[in-house]
């Protein structure tokens, strides 16, 4: 009894370790595949402070906006040299927005529309902590302006509260909690 009770254990622990194993395996092929497809985009760096783009691409939250960025083609930009503020809406954001809308901008048809609704989520330069200042306007990536109000309750860009800021090496990641849609229209 004592030895079928090792013998399963045993494979038990061989199929978890393969199990494993094969996770990490399509993790790297997804990984190997993304570099084969985006250029400049897809350089696997594991030992430098992350860009902005990589910083999207790790985090669970903004997989929306990582969809529509590689479905414009912007992939490259974010990985440049900088520096760039982006005001990443999450995917909550994406999902508050009217039924059917998010669909209809990820159609091809629809890709210089989405590009510009991306784009004016960035911002040239570098602008964090102090350099948001209640009443600034921010001028965006599309020529637009964005109001600044900094409050008790944090500090809203276009309206839109931001929830968290991650440092880059080419710039600054804002996590926010709305998308902006004034380059829609």
């Amino acid at each position: 009894m004592k030895t079928l009770i090792i013998i399963v254990s045993a494979s038990l622990i061989m199929i978890a370790c393969m199990a494993c194993s094969s996770g990490e395996e399509t993790a790297n092929a997804k990984a190997e595949q993304f570099a084969k497809d985006h250029n400049q985009a897809g350089v696997v760096d594991n030992v430098s402070d992350p860009n902005i783009l990589q910083i999207a691409l790790g985090s669970p939250d903004h997989t929306t906006l990582v969809a529509g960025v590689v479905a414009t083609q912007l992939e490259n930009v974010l990985v440049g040299a900088g520096p760039l503020t982006v005001f990443a809406p999450t995917n909550a954001a994406f999902d508050k927005l009217p039924a059917g809308t998010l669909d209809e901008l990820l159609k091809p048809e629809n890709k210089s529309k989405l590009a510009a609704i991306i784009t004016s989520h960035a911002s040239p330069g570098t602008f964090m902590g102090d350099g948001l200042k209640d009443g600034m306007q921010l001028y965006m990536a599309t020529g637009h302006y964005v109001d600044v109000k900094v409050t008790e309750e944090g500090t809203f860009v276009n309206g839109s509260k931001i929830l968290a800021t991650i440092d880059a090496v080419n710039g600054v990641v804002h996590v926010i909690d709305d998308v902006f849609l004034m380059a829609a229209g």
